[in-house]
């Protein structure tokens, strides 16, 4: 399995799950070398197998050398876990944006992922003589409510991932391989340390979530490998909501 994006938070749950469950895992990671090293360390303490690769997801040429490298060090590809996301970083409205902030957003967003699929497809598919496999699109719950104030650009991206899903998963669903598109909601990762960490967050939670709660980035990871699972086989073209009902 590859995880993008997976040095950290849900990224990060989802590599070390994947690899409880058996699979051989790719850590992919942009910036943070020493944090994917400490994922892929973690797996390894576990008894898994696992090797922390960099590249940036708005760059095709290191998206195809990541598929190139996990082919020599961990064989044939099961499962694609497209994770890696940014948003604008301060929020702003729309007559602020910049166009560099959302071309750059498009090429990690929306791009990378594309790309990403077409590469995981040419492997997997047994068009192309592979075995078949489960590709997961990591979306968000902004696509259901237009984001959070300031942020509408990275809600509009991951609707492109939502509608991008179910039409991928109609072209493939006869080649082996199942595409699903998976919504989080609130989910504590560091991102929110800035405001208070967990207790600011669970505040929100209160009156934002039916649950009353945030959710963990476990609760993600479980979502996700089981859908890579036998269990879920005939499940393809949905979108899953991971949002303690929101």
């Amino acid at each position: 399995m590859i995880v993008t994006g997976a040095s950290r938070g849900i990224g990060a749950a989802i590599a070390q799950r994947a690899a409880r469950a058996g699979y051989r895992v790719c850590v992919n990671y942009h910036q943070s070398p020493d944090r994917a090293q400490q994922v892929v360390k973690a797996i390894e303490q576990g008894g898994g197998e696992a090797i922390a690769v960099r590249a940036d997801l708005g760059d095709e040429v290191q998206i195809n050398a990541m598929f190139a490298e996990v082919d020599r060090r961990l064989g044939p590809l099961h499962a694609l876990v497209n994770n890696a996301g940014i948003d604008s970083g301060d929020p702003m409205r729309i007559e602020d944006l910049r166009a560099g902030i959302v071309d750059r957003m498009l090429a990690v967003n929306v791009r990378g992922p594309l790309i990403a699929c077409r590469e995981a497809i040419r492997r997997m598919s047994t068009k192309h003589g592979g075995a078949g496999g489960t590709i997961v699109n990591i979306s968000s719950s902004s696509t259901k409510h237009g984001g959070l104030p300031g942020d509408v650009v990275y809600a509009g991206t991951k609707g492109a991932i939502d509608a991008f899903s179910l039409g991928l998963a109609k072209e493939v669903a006869r080649e082996g391989i199942r595409v699903i598109s998976l919504r989080p909601g609130l989910t504590l990762t560091e991102i929110f340390d800035p405001i208070g960490g967990e207790a600011a967050v669970n505040e929100i939670a209160k009156t934002a979530v039916p649950m009353g709660r945030v959710g963990r980035p476990e609760e993600v990871a479980n979502a996700v490998v089981w859908l890579c699972s036998e269990e879920a086989s005939y499940m393809t073209g949905c979108t899953v909501d991971v949002t303690g009902g929101r």
